[in-house]
Formats: C-alpha cells, structure tokens, sequence
C-alpha cells in the first residue's frame, strides 16, 4: 500500500477499551489491527455498521482517543506518539472533524461569528476585521448569508447548522477533514443538499476527506474508494466502483444487499445476504491477512478464500 501521494498513513492501528478490574475486567477491542491510506485531495469512505469502530478510528487519527498500538503517520509525520503541546497545535492546525450531530457540537451561548471565529483566533488571528471577513467568506462558502453571522445555533435548522459544522472546518483551511456521519441526523432532501456542498468544496478547495458513514449508497456517491470495517478489522478495501461491482468479502456483500430498491415490486421479492462469521470462515487452520487480490483491491482473508477471490475477481472482468 506504499504510495508518495498518501497523506494519511494508518498501520496496525488499535483502540482497546477495558472496563473493571482483575477478574472482572472487560476488554473491547475496537479497533483491531487496521492498516489503510489516503491520499491527497482523496475522499476515502468507512462504513460499516454501528458499533464497527469506524467513529472510533476516526476520533482515534485527530488524536481525541489515544491509540493502544500502532501507527499514524500524517504528510510525513507520526502523530500517533505521545501528546505534546507541539504536536497538539500541529494537529489542530491540519487535521478537522466535522461531527455527527451538528446541534450538540455548536455552542448555544456563541454567535455564528464567535463559533466560526474561535478557530482563526486559536491561531493566532486576533483582527477583528480580517476575522469578520473571513467569517463572511467562508459563510458564503457554505451557502448561508452574512445576516446568519449575528444568529444563534438554536434559530437554524439542521441543514443549516450542519453547514456551519462544515464552515467552522473549512474557516481554518485545514489539510485533511474528518467526516464522522455527517448526514445521518438530516432528513434525506437534506442530506443530498449537504454531501453536494461537501463535494463543491472538495472540488474547490483540494480537500482530503475521511468520510465516515454507514450508508453504503451515500459512501457510493461520495467516495473515490471505501473501506469495510466489521467488529473492528477492515474486511475490504477497494475503488468505490469495483467494491459494488464485484464485492468480495461476504460481510461486503451482505452490506449491498440491504441497500432498498427504488422498485417497490422487487424491493419485496429480493433476497438479502445474511453474514454470519462462523457459517463463513474457517480460521481454524488458516489465519487472515490484508491481502491484494487485485491491483487497490484488498480483502482480509485466508489462502483458501484468497483463492476463491481470485476466481471472482476473473469472472468479473
């Protein structure tokens, strides 16, 4: 997966989380050993369903969470070691996450101006002219109007304050962002409304995305590749149209097969593919790895499935 253009470098990457003591301590691995890679100007897809560890791994990179193990390598750079005042005020400055729930991330007692504001004056911006404009510009940017500065998160509606969520990322001209679910919450008129202004600015801007989701036909539409994840391992990565083309890994294929048809009449008579890990696998003899069945193509597999794969793969093409 070696590549100079990757700006994200995720390798072995895990998050444990324990709870007691001794005997009655409570393990959760959620992140489990993953590798991945983004590239600049990238929007990489993660999806999976909830409790997968997408958010996690998210929250893992912006160093909101500590990593049990592993590497992050971020533009040439380890930001997975140890938290100091340097490196936080690198990550801060390059790194963005654009939340899940755009009400409970906003402050309710700060204007739009102050909430935008904030982050130009954490960087040292202290101008309130330069602020004001900039404020405006990127409010624009977004598709609000320079009336919407004086207002309070509560006067807005979802979609709008969702794209003030997106404003306040894109004031501070981050390098990467971090989209946690950024959609979810919205009805789904709004939601297309969002994820085109996304792709706007990503076109705009050069914006690298790590776009975070559990929809697999949003992540379709939106995602130059996509990674799986299931109960904390990455199971499949691969260009955003070969992964629905010719999804390899069973779990994949159970993801694809819930997305609803338009046709109500075939909707009710399709069959949908259940994944069930122990009917599946048989690790017993034959451990998994990451491994490339084809050229960006990665499944995690054993020697007998990768076999199996290959054949798929040559069916397809």
């Amino acid at each position: 997966m070696n590549d100079s253009n990757y700006i994200l470098t995720v390798e072995n990457l895990c998050k444990y989380f324990s709870s007691g003591r001794g005997k009655n301590k409570l393990v959760v691995k959620a992140v489990d050993d993953i590798s991945f890679n983004v590239r600049h100007a990238e929007t990489f897809g993660l999806v999976g369903e909830s409790g997968c560890g997408k958010t996690t791994t998210g929250r893992t990179i912006i160093r909101l969470y500590d990593p049990t193990s592993g590497n992050i390598n971020f533009n040439g750079r380890d930001i997975g070691g140890e938290m100091t005042k340097e490196l936080r005020k690198y990550i801060t400055d390059n790194i963005a996450m654009i939340f899940q729930d755009p009400i409970d991330s906003l402050n309710p007692r700060m204007t739009v101006e102050e909430i935008l504001g904030e982050g130009l004056k954490v960087r040292g911006i202290t101008d309130k002219k330069e602020i004001n404009e900039r404020v405006i510009e990127t409010l624009l940017k977004v598709g609000l109007t320079e009336e919407h500065a004086t207002r309070y998160p509560h006067e807005f509606s979802g979609g709008q304050r969702q794209r003030i969520g997106i404003a306040r990322v894109i004031i501070i001209k981050p390098k990467l962002i971090i989209a946690d679910e950024p959609v979810s919450a919205l009805d789904v008129s709004i939601q297309a409304q969002v994820l085109n202004l996304l792709n706007d600015l990503k076109e705009e801007l050069g914006l690298t995305i790590l776009f975070i989701a559990h929809d697999l036909s949003v992540v379709k539409y939106f995602s130059d590749r996509i990674g799986v994840m299931y109960s904390g391992k990455l199971v499949e990565v691969a260009k955003g149209e070969d992964l629905y083309k010719k999804p390899l890994h069973p779990y994949t294929r159970a993801l694809l097969s819930a997305i609803p048809e338009p046709n109500p009449i075939t909707e009710r008579t399709r069959k949908r593919i259940e994944y069930d890990p122990v009917k599946d696998h048989d690790y017993s003899n034959e451990k998994p790895s990451m491994v490339e069945v084809e050229p960006e193509h990665f499944v995690y597999c054993s020697k007998s499935e990768l076999e199996k794969y290959k054949k798929i793969v040559q069916e397809t093409i």
